[in-house]
């Protein structure tokens, strides 16, 4: 890359010999820095998104200090900086809530004081999203050091993955196959390292996209946390994001068209999260790309299975990263991908993989015999979802892509957990069920509810998945035959609000069509009686949540968040 010798735009502060210089270096002073931090060297933010309430973050307060050293090794000058952290397994209602939050917490942190690059320390499902919209509404050089999976969970002999494990064990405590001492015993086990859930699950979905969109080092994503491997790519990216500076390599030379494809097509490869479409789809529209929930049916659908790993697959992230890892997958596609599109250490993401190899072929499978043909996420649409739902084929087991069944409908998320395990309801195994009042609006939030576990009485009969439909979301670690992201939502007057009990559904993957099968006057008798739900709040966040928030097609940012503002600040504080 050339280098672009153009006045750092920390000297706008630390470079002024007057009272705002004074200002601006003296009380930095306090913490012991030397004169030549101030000389004119690259500012770098170290974002992180450490949180005790964070278990996946946990360990990034040890982390930053590492890139600090490869930061001042190369010459820079860094100053770490916290934002809100979002613990996926902890907060209520549903971190998807603050998701702009932080989003905004980091866009204006970076924006408000003198940094020159940033470094986004990430681990948990949100914070790897948030942090890289917020940065690319103020659009500096930027590196993400994701903050890596946990080890393999090891329970009686077997490998267990954290959060498919928990649906397995919300199925057992009702068909009787795990009883409580089996619950305390299991959860010792699942999480026994630091890090993120080590399935396939929305944190290693959201790490293997962003290096696949050129954000990380090269391997970055799959290095388990407690890897000294992971340290040295975190000392690494500090030494990284000191040139990135130099060399003006900005967000918005990265995150091009065919970057965000690539990612698309990579998060097929690997049996991604559908959190992931919602989530490229609101970082495109900070950056300024124009992507839409259509591109991940065109571009990704089609695209092979290569990584065997829960919850589509047998194996975990700790055996991905020793089969060789993400770039084993991008050099198996190479045909697909666009190889030339720019990475943050300068070279090209073909450059990046061209030597990559792989160690185990039952992890990581080849081009050319694919564990599955097609495998990426499914847009279907129809009088039930004009807007469009997605559905994630590669973590169903084939057999309900197409079927039409009576509708269960539940009317909220209180309504289901009243009713679900009720030996008297009115269900078998054919029927649809359908949860309303899970979406953006509704909840608010968009939870991770659309996987709705099966009532007792058929899971005791031996019946392991139903076809589910709802406005909400589900968590990557989850499976089933699940329709999500139902748009519009049910609270906003889309169709869903209107399906009663015993309507058919009629669901075929295969002609991208979800269709409910009521006539048209009918359903117009049903919305000229259908009254709006009132907002669950009315005052702060949650309010202005529900107030601006866009709808899941949408990748539901706020509506005054799209685009950025820019690095440049105009006005001083004195």
């Amino acid at each position: 890359m050339e280098k672009d010798n153009k006045k750092l735009r920390s000297t706008e502060w630390f470079g002024q010999k007057d009272k705002m210089g004074f200002v601006h270096r003296s009380w930095l002073r306090n913490q012991g820095h030397p004169d030549h931090v101030f000389d004119g060297r690259p500012v770098i933010g170290i974002c992180n998104t450490w949180s005790d309430l964070t278990p996946c973050n946990a360990h990034l307060r040890g982390f930053a200090e590492i890139v600090k050293r490869g930061v001042y090794e190369a010459g820079g000058f860094p100053l770490e900086f916290p934002v809100m952290s979002l613990g996926e397994t902890i907060m209520k209602p549903s971190t998807m809530m603050w998701r702009n939050l932080v989003s905004m917490d980091t866009e204006e942190t970076i924006r408000a004081n003198p940094l020159d690059g940033i470094v986004l320390l990430t681990g948990c499902d949100k914070t790897t999203p948030s942090t890289v919209m917020g940065a690319c509404s103020v659009d500096l050089p930027t590196i993400v050091v994701p903050g890596g999976p946990m080890l393999n969970g090891k329970w009686r002999g077997k490998d267990v993955g954290s959060g498919v494990l928990t649906w397995q064990i919300g199925e057992g405590l009702k068909d009787g196959s795990f009883n409580p001492k089996d619950l305390f015993e299991a959860e010792a086990c699942a999480a026994r390292s630091a890090g993120h859930c080590m399935t396939m699950g929305t944190a290693s979905s959201m790490a293997s996209t962003v290096e696949a969109l050129g954000l990380t080092l090269p391997g970055a994503s799959a290095i388990p946390a407690v890897d000294s491997r992971k340290k040295v790519m975190a000392h690494l990216a500090g030494n990284r994001i000191v040139e990135m500076v130099k060399e003006n390599l900005k967000l918005s030379k990265i995150l091009t068209r065919e970057a965000f494809e690539n990612a698309i097509m990579a998060n097929a490869a690997i049996g991604g999260s559908t959190n992931v479409m919602i989530h490229l789809t609101a970082i495109a529209g900070r950056i300024g790309v124009d992507l839409n929930i259509d591109d991940f049916d065109t571009v990704g659908s089609h695209i092979p299975l290569l990584a065997n790993l829960m919850p589509a697959g047998k194996f975990l992230m700790e055996d991905f990263y020793y089969a060789g890892g993400l770039p084993v997958v991008l050099k198996e596609l190479a045909g697909y991908l666009h190889q030339d599109a720019i990475t943050v250490n300068g070279k090209s993401i073909g450059e990046n993989v061209a030597n990559a190899e792989c160690f185990n072929r039952e992890v990581i499978a080849s081009i050319d015999q694919p564990i599955q043909e097609k495998a990426g996420i499914v847009v279907v649409k129809g009088n039930l979802c004009e807007n469009g739902a997605v559905i994630k084929p590669s973590a169903t087991d084939g057999k309900l892509l197409k079927h039409t069944g009576r509708a269960v409908v539940f009317e909220s998320i209180e309504d289901y957990h009243a009713r679900i395990d009720n030996p008297d309801l009115d269900i078998d195994e054919h029927c649809v069920m359908v949860l309303k009042g899970v979406g953006p609006v509704g909840y608010p939030g968009m939870p991770e509810v659309g996987n709705m576990d099966l009532p007792e009485k058929l899971l005791k009969k031996g019946v392991k998945d139903m076809v589910r439909i709802s406005d909400g979301r589900m968590s990557g670690t989850a499976y089933g035959t699940v329709v999500l992201h139902v748009s519009p939502e049910s609270t906003v007057g889309g169709t869903l609000a209107l399906v009663q009990n015993g309507d058919l559904i009629e669901l075929d993957v295969e002609k991208r069509k979800l269709s409910l099968h009521v006539s048209e006057e009918e359903l117009a008798r049903r919305k000229s009686l259908w009254t709006a739900p009132a907002p669950v709040a009315d005052r702060g966040y949650a309010s202005l949540f529900i107030k601006h928030v866009e709808q899941a097609d949408q990748g539901c940012d706020f509506d005054f968040l799209k685009g950025g503002s820019g690095s440049q600040v105009s006005r001083d504080l004195h």
